[in-house]
């Protein structure tokens, strides 16, 4: 980090929904519900996935891991984004911001990869089901999902070294209510192509590419289930994944509406709101879709709910 840079600024103003104080004290209780539904939500995912040995499975492994990341993510900017809805100093460190921005863009990016091996894994599943088990070992499960964690995590590093290096002359009122990478990037008063380039590679890595690998995968899927003589056996293929479609229709036409539309220099309070529909009632929709769709989850749910009153 340059010395100029740290001495011209040691702090970010968030300035987010300040102009709007109607909207932030309707936000705060809105907001701080979903967070909560989306911490039990999802933590019940894992639990019942851990203790419930038929759901021991590849699918349900990358489900627990789509559900931690969920939490990761939304805990990297909602507590702050609470206190701020509250209070009249809407400050955050300049280290404070950097570490806010990289943990938001490795777990999003993560669950971009994550999608899309949640979707071959139904391919597998469901085009190849004698040799499913040989194919989708649980060896290969931590290897796709432990290389996605990592390979994210230093993609969101690297992104974040090379924004926060930039000189921001002083400039420091963030309008946005986390400190997003885009709208940092807004402040700064160097040139940002290195940057924009970074963001724009990974943008396509992340988006066009998992997304076009999970529409062949359910195009794959659905060739398949139309050629199952019984309609029950169609009905319980498609039933299998679902839900999973359900989570990436929900999550990848949000977050392109947001990284791949035109950048514009004016910031608007839509992009801020929109940041919340995919930030905040995404992940908290994740576990409800899950549970909804899925008798195995409602199944594991309902026996560990039973055996803990019957301990009592």
């Amino acid at each position: 980090m340059e010395a100029g840079n740290s001495t011209a600024v040691s702090e970010f103003i968030l300035k987010g929904f300040s102009g709007y104080p109607a909207l932030e004290h309707l936000l705060f209780p809105l907001c701080s519900v979903m967070y909560l539904v989306t911490l039990l939500g999802n933590t019940a995912i894992v639990a019942v996935s851990v203790l419930d040995a038929r759901l021991h499975t590849p699918m349900y492994f990358f489900l627990g891991n789509l559900s931690v990341l969920d939490i990761c993510y939304t805990s990297t900017f909602v507590p702050l984004m609470l206190v701020h809805l509250l209070s009249s100093r809407k400050a955050i460190s300049f280290t404070g911001c950097a570490v806010q921005m990289c943990l938001s863009l490795s777990t999003g990016s993560t669950e971009c990869l994550l999608l899309a091996i949640m979707a071959y894994d139904r391919y597998l599943a469901i085009c190849q089901p004698l040799r499913y088990p040989v194919l989708m070992s649980h060896r290969l499960c931590l290897m796709l999902a432990g290389t996605s964690w990592v390979l994210c995590l230093c993609k969101s590093v690297t992104e974040t070294v090379i924004a926060m290096r930039l000189p921001f002359c002083g400039h420091r009122v963030i309008r946005h209510f986390t400190c997003e990478i885009l709208a940092v990037l807004k402040l700064a008063c160097g040139d940002t192509s290195v940057s924009d380039a970074f963001l724009l590679v990974g943008a396509v890595l992340l988006l066009p590419v998992p997304l076009t690998l999970i529409c062949l995968s359910y195009m794959l899927i659905l060739a398949t289930i139309l050629r199952v003589p019984s309609a029950t056996g169609r009905r319980k293929a498609f039933s299998t994944c679902s839900a999973h479609l359900a989570v990436v229709l929900l999550f990848y036409s949000t977050i392109i509406f947001m990284y791949m539309k035109p950048k514009s220099k004016e910031a608007r309070l839509s992009d801020q709101v929109f940041t919340v529909l995919y930030a905040v009632v995404t992940p908290m929709l994740n576990p409800i879709i899950y549970s909804l769709r899925n008798k195995e989850v409602k199944e594991a749910a309902r026996k560990a709910w039973g055996s803990r009153w019957a301990c009592r």
